[in-house]
């Protein structure tokens, strides 16, 4: 049949792109686990490295785990397709299935739980505020962190400015200046005190990132079911070649 032909390319196409993402993901992953070495060595003879780049080496990892993932997954659907094999069309609908399902559980979850999730984040704010009044303007790295976050997302501490009274930074200058950040810069001259953060009310991390969500929540909602779509085509194309495999085309 044409259309049994037609829908062998399409998965042929589809899962090609993915097993070769998943290959670039894999690779990127091992050379940068395989290299730190080297790469720690050239950044060290750098003073001015900034500490973040340190943790990118941890992202080997995540690239590794989902690069091997699309492998499989691309390499099921590929030769499955091509092959006309049963076992690997219904390991490929199983996994597609599986990670279906817990997009799924996970979009509930966040539905049904939504007061839970609150309180974490009430839970969270009050840790995070215990952090930066312990170590901010004492600990480098965590200081660092926090300085590139608010600069990039242009906010001030978890919540606003007072979540730095007590801290390091601000005993040091009596009590009364806060980083740059919480401040303006047509409000500011020069330093952030205490009257220049409260003028200025510059949002703080957790809601600047809440107001980016939701400013994108359109395109996010859009990408999500488009990723839906496409597994549950991709299901539906894998049960269509399963149940005709072997026969005459």
């Amino acid at each position: 049949m044409c259309c049994k032909g037609f829908l062998k390319i399409m998965m042929f196409i589809f899962n090609g792109g993915i097993f070769l993402a998943g290959a670039a993901l894999l690779g990127v992953g091992v050379w940068v686990k395989v290299d730190s070495g080297s790469l720690l060595g050239l950044l060290n003879q750098v003073e001015d490295a900034p500490d973040q780049v340190y943790q990118l080496f941890n992202v080997g990892y995540i690239l590794i785990g989902v690069g091997a993932v699309l492998v499989v997954i691309g390499f099921l659907g590929c030769c499955g397709a091509i092959r006309e094999s049963k076992c690997m069309l219904l390991t490929f609908f199983s996994i597609v299935l599986i990670i279906f399902i817990i997009e799924v559980a996970g979009a509930v979850v966040l539905l049904v739980f939504q007061d839970l999730a609150g309180q974490i984040f009430d839970s969270v704010e009050n840790e995070m505020r215990d952090v930066i009044q312990k170590d901010y303007g004492k600990e480098e790295q965590m200081t660092s962190v926090w300085n590139a976050t608010m600069e990039e997302f242009k906010c001030c501490g978890y919540k606003n400015y007072t979540d730095f009274d007590g801290s390091p930074f601000n005993e040091l200058h009596g009590g009364e200046l806060y980083p740059v950040t919480c401040c303006l810069s047509n409000v500011t001259m020069g330093l952030c005190n205490t009257n220049a953060a409260h003028r200025s009310n510059v949002p703080g991390c957790f809601n600047r990132l809440v107001q980016l969500f939701e400013e994108n929540a359109v395109i996010i909602a859009a990408v999500a079911m488009g990723i839906a779509a496409l597994e549950i085509a991709a299901m539906v194309v894998s049960m269509v070649l399963y149940c005709n495999a072997g026969k005459k085309s």
